[in-house]
C-alpha cells in the first residue's frame, strides 16, 4: 500500500468534499446554478490548486503521474526499440 503524507491525505479529502459539493449542487439541464459565477470560478481554482500540488507531492516522491482513464479505453501498448524495423532504401538514392 501506497503511504500518503497527512499533506497528501488532506488534499485528497479537500477534492473530494469540493466536487461532492457541486455534484449534489448540479441543476437539472436549463435550470441556473445555485452558486454565483465567482463562486464558481474560485471552487475551479481551489481544485486546480489542489491537482496541481498533488501533482509535485507526486513528482517529489517518485511516484508517475496517474491519469484517469475510462474502462473501456485501449490501454497503451509498448513496443519495444528493437523490434522497430528501418525500411529499406530504395537503390540509386
Amino acid at each position: 500500500m501506497n503511504e500518503q503524507s497527512k499533506e497528501e491525505q488532506i488534499l485528497i479529502v479537500m477534492r473530494k468534499v469540493l466536487t461532492r459539493i457541486v455534484r449534489e449542487l448540479a441543476p437539472p439541464p436549463g435550470m441556473r446554478h445555485p452558486l454565483s459565477d465567482e463562486a464558481i470560478e474560485d471552487v475551479r481554482q481551489c481544485l486546480g490548486l489542489i491537482s496541481a500540488r498533488e501533482r509535485e507531492l507526486g513528482a517529489a516522491a517518485g511516484r508517475a503521474e496517474l491519469r484517469p482513464h475510462y474502462s473501456d479505453e485501449p490501454q497503451a501498448k509498448v513496443v519495444p526499440i528493437d523490434s522497430i524495423e528501418r525500411p529499406s532504401r530504395p537503390k540509386g538514392k
